[in-house]
């Protein structure tokens, strides 16, 4: 066995190293700051969020209607707390960034802001639920392989993700800082879906599959909307202002009218992009420009080509033959779950 590794003498040396280092770059330390917010607390009202949300599926179970109510009253001043104690932490940590030196004592904006945001957000914990009812519907509609609505919210990252979403958008909507973003980007680590808490999402939304969808900021999707698994609706370019810095906040993603299926690995990019209630999106296709209601956008089939590599005859192939006499409509080439 080698002995232990002992840094000895020179831990003062690398000491002031690592330190020097702070000194010399701001970008990756908070030091002489007060207000951060605490992301593990965060993470873990997320949690104590959907175990609100889905009583008996996540958190504890057992539940029963004499024993539920108890159940919320417990869980529900934690949530309060937590909450406001995260909103005022992120308020603060802005107000800080305009003001060093800010201290508890000149907080008292903050405060009020956070107990009003804290009170907002719970106060529409049943619209939530009423929403994300809506989701696992959808999700269960659209997908014949879900057994049922219990397998959904046991199982499905689409459903999470949405579900954590939702509760991010409403404090992205109240101007709440960095806590919406930690919120979903732990649900993006979760499910390999994608999805700013800034983009307005309609009822019955449905991500089948899911790993690797991306939807930005100012995405705009209506009610009843389909998506597969690597969808990106995303900015076509970032405008930019004088100095050629990145004019935030200005709409640069697409917008998806009502009744919308997009299928995989779809790419629609723009701000001026609508696409049109009741239209299907082929998979791969790549999309920059609006399309009207009711439309089926695909691209023309690949030829492809089959060669034996033994020098033999292949035999038989379902590959369109080159030298077919008459291209079939476009619609002829979907596979049968676009049709």
């Amino acid at each position: 066995m080698p002995e232990d590794f002992v840094i000895g003498p020179k831990l003062g040396v690398l000491v002031e190293s690592v330190v020097a280092s702070y000194r010399a770059d701001a970008r990756t330390q908070h030091i002489d700051r007060t207000f951060l917010p605490n992301r593990a607390e965060i993470i873990q009202l997320v949690n104590d969020l959907l175990e609100l949300l889905y009583p008996g599926f996540i958190g504890r179970q057992h539940l029963t209607q004499h024993n539920v109510a108890f159940h919320v009253g417990d869980l529900m001043p934690r949530i309060g707390e937590t909450l406001f104690r995260q909103i005022y932490l992120c308020l603060c940590y802005v107000e800080e960034g305009r003001a060093p030196g800010l201290n508890k004592h000149d907080t008292k904006e903050c405060e009020d802001k956070a107990r009003g945001y804290t009170l907002s957000f719970l106060d529409d914990l049943r619209l939530f639920r009423e929403m994300l009812a809506g989701d696992v519907q959808a999700a269960y509609d659209g997908d014949p392989a879900a057994l049922n609505t219990d397998e959904v919210i046991l199982a499905y990252p689409g459903l999470l993700c949405i579900s954590v979403q939702r509760l991010a958008h409403k404090l992205y909507q109240l101007d709440v800082p960095l806590m919406p973003r930690i919120m979903s980007e732990w649900a993006h680590l979760q499910t390999g879906i994608d999805i700013h808490p800034g983009a307005n999402i309609g009822r019955n939304f449905f991500i089948d599959h899911g790993t690797g969808v991306v939807i930005g900021e100012t995405t705009d999707i209506g009610n009843n909307v389909k998506i597969y698994q690597g969808v990106t609706l995303g900015a076509l370019s970032f405008p930019k202002d004088e100095r050629g810095r990145v004019i935030r906040k200005t709409k640069r993603h697409p917008t998806v009218r009502d009744n919308v299926t997009i299928y995989a690995n779809a790419i629609i990019l723009g701000g001026d992009t609508v696409i049109g209630e009741n239209s299907v999106i082929g998979g791969s296709v790549f999309v920059t420009s609006s399309v009207p209601p009711n439309s089926v956008v695909t691209f023309k089939p690949p030829e492809l080509r089959l060669k034996s590599r033994n020098g033999e005859s292949p035999g038989r192939s379902d590959a369109r033959p080159s030298s077919a006499p008459e291209r079939q409509p476009e619609a002829a080439y979907l596979p049968d779950y676009m049709i």
